[in-house]
């Protein structure tokens, strides 16, 4: 059985290490829509961002304009610096990318002798890659550039830890961490673009549905599944529910489901932890009564969501935060 603080740890640094691989996606697509779209659809990638991550844009003169004209538009990317630096390397921002990697090596370094050395040294070379940056820096070249970069070496070092480490407890815990916060990220994606689109003064544009699915990296297989025309209900099914999809919402609680089911029996409720995950699971394929508005969606995410958390509180209950004497195994 894991100590309960090697599992925290590693946990905790798939939760990092997915919240951080996450964010670079949204922040390389959205700094590609500065170059030539309009000042709206600028205007709703930034706050579909700072809306999924409950978090307001930094400083109290930082607004979003709301017109297409020339002058709105050279404030919009000169605002764009702004709220890309708060994002990714502000220090009192605990969900930039810079705090993200930095946690995620911090938790690794104390679980050194869990992780394999090949996964060890590809993050520490990301994060001293990474530490070295600037905003400035990055902004005089081509920062979408830089955002893949990140989200590549990412990607490279969960294909490191899957070919390398043993598939011990320490390794599910690593993954529970991964599944829990993509399902709980992708909820978050999925409300703040649901929220936008019934507050937009205009009708949504196929664009920002088309974007959602580039943050995702589902354009070809929303394509093989549904053509060229973009949909909003089929893109909220397929990111949802789909099970070949592997950023799915499906997908990922399938995951944690799979993980919790192959994990060890822990001092706290691990019966309810994995119950509820299969019950999320379920309510992702679970068929609609009638054909369902965009409410009808956004109802059932919030549900999810508040179950999303509690699965997370289960999970901790189980294996990190029990009492010590007289915990009852289940």
């Amino acid at each position: 059985m894991i100590l309960s603080r090697n599992a925290e740890d590693l946990y905790w640094m798939g939760r990092y290490l997915e919240r951080t691989e996450h964010l670079c996606r949204l922040l390389s697509c959205q700094i590609e829509t500065l170059v030539d779209r309009p000042v709206r659809e600028i205007n709703f990638g930034w706050r579909r961002i700072y809306d999924s991550m409950s978090r307001r844009p930094p400083g109290p003169a930082i607004y979003f304009a709301a017109s297409d004209d020339e002058e709105d538009d050279d404030y919009t990317l000169a605002d764009s610096f702004t709220l890309a630096d708060d994002l990714t390397f502000e220090p009192t921002n605990p969900d930039a990318v810079r705090s993200g990697l930095a946690r995620a090596r911090e938790n690794a370094r104390q679980v050194r002798h869990r992780v394999s050395g090949e996964t060890w040294t590809c993050l520490n070379e990301t994060w001293l890659g990474f530490r070295a940056r600037t905003i400035e820096e990055i902004w005089k070249a081509a920062p979408e550039a830089f955002y893949v970069g990140v989200a590549h070496e990412l990607n490279t070092l969960a294909g490191v830890a899957q070919t390398t480490m043993y598939r011990d407890e320490g390794w599910r815990f690593l993954q529970l961490g991964r599944f829990t916060e993509r399902a709980q990220l992708t909820i978050a994606l999925l409300l703040a673009q649901l929220s936008l689109v019934r507050v937009e003064s205009r009708a949504s544009v196929e664009a920002d549905w088309s974007s959602l699915l580039r943050i995702c990296q589902a354009v070809d297989a929303y394509a093989q599944c549904h053509g060229v025309e973009i949909v909003a209900d089929r893109v909220l099914d397929l990111l949802a529910g789909d099970v070949l999809l592997p950023r799915s919402l499906c997908r990922a609680l399938d995951g944690a489901a799979g993980t919790l089911d192959a994990a060890g029996l822990g001092p706290g409720p691990i019966a309810e932890a994995r119950q509820l995950a299969h019950d999320l699971a379920a309510t992702t394929r679970r068929r609609w009564p009638r054909r369902p508005t965009l409410d009808d969606r956004a109802d059932r995410l919030r549900h999810m969501q508040r179950e999303c958390r509690t699965l997370h509180d289960l999970v901790h209950a189980a294996y990190i935060g029990y009492e010590a004497e007289g915990a009852p195994v289940r």
